[in-house]
């Protein structure tokens, strides 16, 4: 076998240290920066060492070819999206629709720059879909567990139907506020306002006295 064929059958180096974990977050820091400017395919391996300010011998060192620095940043991506979405479930039963929906409608924005060479990634990967599919399985599965914490009357069916619905809702304010979709100044308002009369409406029934317990937290 060839040194470049026992290279990239390498499994990526699982720092022990503390010195070494960080140099990795440097190091996946730098490459999703770059994958998000120029795109998965353009961005070589020197100049994510290079932006991260190591050696070259250091990022092969963790990561013998960049598809591995691509598998570490998805599941890295995949890891902060479900840590939010956990987080988000606890305190959403001190949460009002309203409330909530407020959250939720900012949520993508606040992850993109956690997250924004995830785009980058599935485009050029040969298993985007199966990329795609585990980002939105992930981002649907949270908000709807959110949503049954702030109305436990809610069944997983609906839940996930609805937050199918706010998921599309959040992608399309990130877009108005990144001048990728259309919009006009006033539009984002408008957005958030309609997400909470919808998540209102929709929760409202399956409350079953939460109200009670939100009262003078959230309104």
């Amino acid at each position: 076998m060839d040194s470049n064929t026992s290279r990239a059958k390498r499994t990526s180096l699982q720092p022990l240290r503390s010195a070494g974990r960080q140099r990795v977050e440097e190091l996946l820091a730098a490459a999703s920066d770059l994958m998000a400017e120029r795109g998965y395919e353009a961005t070589t391996m020197a100049e994510i060492a290079a932006r991260a300010g190591a050696k070259i011998g250091s990022l092969y060192r963790f990561f013998p070819n960049k598809e591995a620095v691509a598998d570490a940043l998805v599941q890295r991506h995949i890891a902060i999206l479900e840590d939010e979405y956990a987080a988000l479930a606890k305190r959403a039963a001190t949460l009002s629709p309203e409330a909530l929906a407020d959250i939720l409608i900012e949520l993508l924005v606040t992850l993109h720059p956690r997250v924004k060479s995830l785009s980058a990634l599935m485009e050029a990967r040969t298993d985007k879909m199966e990329i795609r599919d585990r980002a939105r399985g992930h981002a649907v599965a949270g908000i709807a567990a959110a949503l049954r914490v702030c109305a436990p009357g809610l069944d997983e069916a609906l839940a996930k139907d609805i937050a199918a619905v706010v998921l599309n809702t959040m992608k399309v304010l990130r877009g108005m506020l990144a001048n990728d979709a259309p919009t006009t100044s006033g539009a984002p308002d408008e957005l958030r306002r309609m997400n909470r009369l919808y998540l209102s409406d929709r929760l409202a029934p399956f409350r079953r006295g939460a109200d009670s317990a939100t009262d003078g937290k959230t309104r």
